[in-house]
């Protein structure tokens, strides 16, 4: 790793930290299958978009202790591979539509994991957060399907367009109502550089929609 830097975006400040929802949410489209989604739980076949709370740019850099930990320049991802679901994608580069919702990845079967333009770079100092499908169009897995199978010490290589790779460690994962997703948990500033991936979870055969939303936390280890 390089030495200590600020980060370029270095996550929220707390007082800037100013939700507003996902206008895309997690539901099946008429007619599609269920398939099984990790853990027993059926995943709807579409728009399976993570519902997540989007955080307003921060106005300025959190204070960066002196002792914080050592973190990567900047540097945008290119690419992601996680060893042990096997999964690996190419990672778009999302922000957010005019109305302040988050843009999201396409819902077909194979579509890669994106990269939220508003966090940091992952191996800056800050939470970098990647969004993925759990499921596809017309049933299959999506590129996230196997986040729950992930556990404490697991890596997550981020490839990055300096040739570089930023290696993460999960530390947990956690399961959230979108209406109690915790916002500055998930967005908000890092000492060191952080890792969110978040998908949809909670799915309701019922609505045919997902209640919940699944985030794995990791933080960088080189």
């Amino acid at each position: 790793m390089t030495g200590s830097t600020t980060g370029r975006r270095g996550g929220l400040r707390a007082a800037a930290a100013t939700a507003v929802l996902l206008a895309t949410g997690c539901a099946a489209g008429p007619g599609a299958g269920a398939p099984a989604a990790p853990g027993g739980t059926p995943a709807a076949s579409s728009d399976a978009a993570p519902s997540t709370a989007a955080p307003a740019p921060p106005t300025a850099p959190a204070a960066v202790p002196a002792d914080a930990p050592a973190v990567l320049g900047a540097s945008e991802p290119v690419s992601l591979s996680v060893p042990a679901t096997g999964t690996r994608s190419e990672l778009l580069h999302l922000g957010l539509r005019e109305d302040g919702s988050l843009e999201v990845p396409p819902e077909h079967p194979g579509a890669p994991a994106s990269w939220y333009t508003g966090s940091p770079t992952p191996g800056e100092r800050g939470p970098a957060v990647l969004l993925g499908h759990v499921n596809a169009t017309g049933g299959g897995p999506g590129v996230f399907a196997d986040l729950r199978r992930l556990g404490a010490g697991d890596t997550i290589e981020v490839d990055r367009a300096d040739g570089t790779t930023a290696v993460f460690a999960v530390d947990r994962g956690e399961q959230y109502g979108k209406d109690e997703f915790p916002t500055l948990e998930v967005y908000g500033n890092t000492e060191g550089s952080e890792l969110r991936l978040i998908t949809c979870d909670g799915y309701d055969p019922d609505t045919g929609e997902f209640d919940d939303n699944y985030v794995v936390y990791a933080s960088l280890v080189s």
